[in-house]
């Protein structure tokens, strides 16, 4: 099944943060200890260097570019950070903009002009347009792809964050985080852990430990809680009168949405209503119908459900009690206006128990 974020939207790279898979890079890294990685890291760098920081810009990756920047901060000439998504999830651009961190668009920086290029919280072939990039750092906690050949390397698949490493450069180096990169980086470590629900390790826990009376908490609290527009407001409206109960399941479609995280947001408001086993929302969002599922995750498995429904026509899949299903309406030989709740729980019902 695909690894899926809070918001249902496939994560990279494998389902499962696993051990490392034996690969040379990896084995040296694990070997290392926190000073001897950061001299190696340093010694990549000179006083004369330009360099180019680059990220798939979301918070375990921001926190770590922060942190980067904090590292080599009066060792090279210049730092940036550059990204080619485009943010627009609201909890990551209220991060950006509540800690005022600079960054630039990849497409709209020159990277010949960079002497040096480094990788964090990613690997080149996680995207085309980082396989174009000859790098000269990768640091990264995601499962390794290949023997990267690179000047220094620091992968370990087993941590639950990218940012967790960065904890122990900087306490290698003896530098405290300041209010901001540690509130940057108690909040990336929070994300990729999903609160420590999801697979970590001691060396999470340890910097998410070291962090907690440096961060700004509430500040935290702020990013996590920006999950709407007001003008998103009305979907509420909308998914309470279209709400159909039946036999402990319930139904909402809510129509076409500016996001699909709406409807998640909406899914995870009515898992709140007690003695409910299902919770199945769905929306139209670029001609493809968005079907979240939501369930104990105890008897039940949302992820099972959402392939046996919709896996043949459509992307589908989750967690036992998440999981989220894309399906073309051309598949469905539907348009937007011949799907209502009435035709989610017909799509759905024959599949549930």
């Amino acid at each position: 099944m695909q690894r899926l974020d809070r918001y249902g939207q496939q994560l990279p790279f494998m389902p499962k943060k696993r051990k490392p898979n034996g690969l040379q890079v990896c084995e040296q890294s694990y070997k290392k200890t926190a000073k001897i990685r950061l001299q190696e890291f340093w010694s990549v760098f000179a006083k004369d260097d330009t360099v180019l920081i680059c990220i798939n810009a979301d918070p375990d990756a921001l926190a770590c570019a922060l942190a980067i920047k904090r590292l080599l901060r009066y060792r090279v000439k210049s730092i940036t950070v550059a990204h080619p998504n485009e943010i627009s999830r609201l909890n990551n651009v209220e991060m950006v903009e509540r800690l005022r961190i600079s960054l630039e668009r990849l497409g709209n920086v020159k990277v010949s002009d960079y002497t040096k290029k480094i990788l964090v919280d990613s690997q080149p072939n996680h995207l085309p347009v980082f396989e174009k990039i000859k790098f000269d750092v990768i640091i990264d906690h995601h499962p390794v792809t290949k023997d990267w050949d690179v000047p220094y390397v620091d992968i370990r698949p087993d941590y639950g964050a990218a940012s967790s490493m960065l904890v122990e450069y900087l306490r290698a180096a003896n530098m405290k985080p300041s209010t901001a990169l540690a509130t940057a980086l108690f909040y990336g470590i929070k994300v990729d852990t999903q609160d420590f629900e999801k697979e970590a390790r001691l060396a999470d826990g340890i910097s998410f430990r070291y962090l907690f009376d440096l961060a700004n908490r509430n500040l935290v609290r702020k990013f996590e809680l920006t999950d709407l527009r007001r003008s998103e407001l009305k979907y509420f409206s909308i998914a309470l009168n279209e709400l159909q109960y039946s036999k402990g399941k319930l139904y909402a479609h809510i129509g076409k949405v500016r996001s699909p995280d709406v409807l998640v947001i909406i899914a995870d408001f009515l898992n709140h209503v007690s003695d409910i086993d299902w919770v199945l929302v769905s929306g139209i969002h670029n001609d493809k119908l968005v079907v979240i599922f939501r369930c104990d995750g105890y008897r039940k498995s949302a992820g099972k459900l959402a392939a046996q429904v919709f896996g043949q026509i459509g992307s589908a899949g989750g967690h036992k009690g998440a999981a989220r299903a894309e399906v073309p309406l051309k598949a469905l030989e539907m348009t937007e206006y011949d799907i209502n709740t009435q035709t989610l729980k017909r799509l759905t019902m024959r599949h549930l128990k």
